[in-house]
Protein backbone atom coordinates (compact mmCIF):
# COMPACT_ATOMS: atom_id res chain seq x y z
CA UNK A 1 0.00 0.00 0.00
CA UNK A 2 1.26 3.60 -1.28
CA UNK A 3 -0.40 5.22 1.80
CA UNK A 4 -2.95 4.44 4.62
CA UNK A 5 -5.63 6.21 2.81
CA UNK A 6 -8.03 5.85 5.88
CA UNK A 7 -5.78 7.35 8.13
CA UNK A 8 -5.07 9.84 5.66
CA UNK A 9 -8.54 10.93 5.49
CA UNK A 10 -9.23 11.08 9.24
CA UNK A 11 -6.11 13.34 9.78
CA UNK A 12 -7.12 15.65 6.51
CA UNK A 13 -10.57 16.25 8.52
CA UNK A 14 -9.03 17.03 11.64
CA UNK A 15 -6.93 19.76 9.45
CA UNK A 16 -9.37 20.82 7.74
CA UNK A 17 -12.04 21.10 10.75
CA UNK A 18 -8.92 23.10 12.47
CA UNK A 19 -8.59 25.43 9.54
CA UNK A 20 -13.03 25.91 10.06
CA UNK A 21 -12.29 26.72 13.50
CA UNK A 22 -9.78 29.59 12.71
CA UNK A 23 -11.36 30.64 10.03
CA UNK A 24 -15.01 29.19 8.96
CA UNK A 25 -15.95 31.41 6.19
CA UNK A 26 -13.21 29.74 3.90
CA UNK A 27 -14.73 26.09 5.18
CA UNK A 28 -18.17 27.40 4.50
CA UNK A 29 -17.58 29.03 1.11
CA UNK A 30 -15.59 26.08 0.06
CA UNK A 31 -18.84 23.76 0.96
CA UNK A 32 -21.28 26.25 -0.40
CA UNK A 33 -19.51 26.12 -4.24
CA UNK A 34 -18.72 22.37 -3.70
CA UNK A 35 -22.46 21.71 -3.05
CA UNK A 36 -24.02 24.25 -5.83
CA UNK A 37 -23.37 21.63 -8.49
CA UNK A 38 -25.19 18.80 -6.59
CA UNK A 39 -28.24 21.37 -6.59
CA UNK A 40 -28.87 20.75 -9.88
CA UNK A 41 -29.30 17.19 -10.16
CA UNK A 42 -27.79 16.82 -13.86
CA UNK A 43 -25.87 14.73 -13.24
CA UNK A 44 -25.94 11.54 -10.50
CA UNK A 45 -24.13 11.62 -7.80
CA UNK A 46 -21.93 8.09 -9.15
CA UNK A 47 -21.15 10.59 -12.12
CA UNK A 48 -19.91 13.30 -10.17
CA UNK A 49 -17.76 11.53 -8.15
CA UNK A 50 -15.98 9.60 -11.40
CA UNK A 51 -15.46 13.38 -12.55
CA UNK A 52 -13.76 14.31 -9.34
CA UNK A 53 -11.77 11.37 -9.05
CA UNK A 54 -10.43 12.17 -13.01
CA UNK A 55 -9.73 15.74 -11.94
CA UNK A 56 -8.14 14.51 -8.64
CA UNK A 57 -4.94 12.77 -10.42
CA UNK A 58 -4.84 15.71 -12.95
CA UNK A 59 -4.34 17.81 -9.78
CA UNK A 60 -2.27 15.47 -8.29
CA UNK A 61 -4.27 15.91 -4.86
CA UNK A 62 -4.28 13.12 -2.92
CA UNK A 63 -6.87 14.69 -0.43
CA UNK A 64 -9.24 14.78 -2.94
CA UNK A 65 -8.44 11.32 -4.22
CA UNK A 66 -9.20 9.33 -0.53
CA UNK A 67 -12.48 11.70 -0.42
CA UNK A 68 -13.72 11.07 -3.83
CA UNK A 69 -12.87 7.14 -3.74
CA UNK A 70 -15.00 7.17 -0.46
CA UNK A 71 -17.41 9.14 -2.25
CA UNK A 72 -17.63 7.11 -5.76
CA UNK A 73 -17.16 3.69 -3.76
CA UNK A 74 -20.33 5.01 -1.65
CA UNK A 75 -22.16 5.80 -4.54
CA UNK A 76 -22.02 2.28 -5.73
CA UNK A 77 -19.06 2.77 -8.29
CA UNK A 78 -17.50 -0.43 -9.50
CA UNK A 79 -13.83 -0.43 -9.92
CA UNK A 80 -14.20 -0.96 -13.50
CA UNK A 81 -15.91 2.43 -13.64
CA UNK A 82 -13.57 3.90 -11.75
CA UNK A 83 -10.83 2.72 -13.89
CA UNK A 84 -12.27 4.08 -17.00
CA UNK A 85 -12.78 7.26 -15.68
CA UNK A 86 -9.13 7.47 -14.80
CA UNK A 87 -8.47 6.27 -18.30
CA UNK A 88 -9.95 9.56 -19.49
CA UNK A 89 -7.50 11.10 -16.81
CA UNK A 90 -4.56 9.75 -18.46
CA UNK A 91 -5.88 10.39 -21.86
CA UNK A 92 -6.86 14.31 -21.79
CA UNK A 93 -3.28 14.97 -19.63
CA UNK A 94 -1.40 12.94 -22.45
CA UNK A 95 -3.31 15.23 -25.10
CA UNK A 96 -2.67 18.28 -22.64
CA UNK A 97 1.07 17.95 -23.29
CA UNK A 98 0.73 16.98 -26.46
CA UNK A 99 -0.78 20.37 -26.76
CA UNK A 100 1.51 22.45 -24.80
CA UNK A 101 4.67 20.60 -26.59
CA UNK A 102 3.03 22.82 -29.52
CA UNK A 103 2.95 25.77 -27.78
CA UNK A 104 6.42 24.88 -27.17
CA UNK A 105 7.12 24.77 -30.92
CA UNK A 106 5.60 27.78 -31.52
CA UNK A 107 7.34 29.48 -28.37
CA UNK A 108 10.73 28.19 -30.56
CA UNK A 109 9.17 29.15 -34.21
CA UNK A 110 8.41 32.84 -32.83
CA UNK A 111 11.70 33.44 -30.89
CA UNK A 112 14.04 32.09 -34.14
CA UNK A 113 12.41 33.84 -36.90
CA UNK A 114 13.10 37.21 -36.27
Amino acid sequence: MMLDWNTYLQELGARIAEIGRTSPDIVRGYRTMSDAGQKTAKLDPKTRELIALAVAVTLRCDGCITTHATAALKNQATQEEIVEALGVAISVNAGAALVYSARVLDAVHEKTSS
